[in-house]
């Protein structure tokens, strides 16, 4: 195995177990015995924990990025349709996973934002970069005319990010994805006044 496959494997292995089981309840030795690699691989590639927890948090942030760019910037589609694509999206991975791993960013932010500064600050900056997009997204549906100009941009990217996690969150909670779609209704015709899904 090269040597990044190597430091991915570390990396994936750890964020599924995150993403299950928390950050500070996933130990080292569980994600090196899951992934099949010795002790001593982990610390050539991690310093400590919480430098492998910030290598997770950036390689899932850039992943996640360009899947979302792939969404919003998909000019087959109209910038209204991109936002329910990717609603949609979330939809999928909340039901194959049945309810139980949300978002891995905001599960972390959830746990670390108030007792790490570091993580707090790498997990904004991630959030930041999402919000920027959304923002960007509805205000060309609104230069397309397919969302009223009198809605702030700003506000409707902020309250689609930390809406759409929060529903996240209830979904776990509830086990279903039912506080995701209530959302995801309001959202549309009350944030955007589009009437029609």
């Amino acid at each position: 195995m090269t040597t990044n496959a190597t430091r991915n494997l570390i990396i994936q292995t750890g964020a599924d177990l995150i993403g299950t089981k928390g950050f500070g309840a996933t130990g080292i030795n569980g994600i090196l015995t899951v992934a099949g690699v010795p002790k001593g691989s982990f610390y050539h590639y991690f310093s400590s924990k919480n430098d492998f927890g910030l290598a997770i948090i950036d390689t899932f942030a850039e992943e996640y990025d360009t899947k979302l760019d792939h969404i919003l910037n998909d000019s087959s589609r109209s910038y209204v349709d991109r936002l329910r694509a990717y609603f949609d999206t979330g939809f999928d991975n909340m039901t194959d996973c049945n309810c139980t791993r949300g978002c891995l960013i905001g599960n972390l932010g959830q746990e670390l934002a108030g007792q790490n500064e570091m993580f707090r600050v790498r997990l904004n900056n991630v959030f930041s970069a999402w919000e920027k997009r959304f923002e960007d997204c509805i205000a060309d549906a609104q230069t397309a005319g397919d969302i009223a100009s009198g809605i702030d941009s700003a506000d409707a990217a902020s309250f689609l990010l930390s809406g759409w996690e929060g529903a996240i969150l209830r979904a776990k909670v509830v086990k279903s994805t039912e506080p995701m779609e209530r959302f995801v209704r309001v959202f549309f015709t009350r944030c955007l006044g589009i009437s029609t899904l």
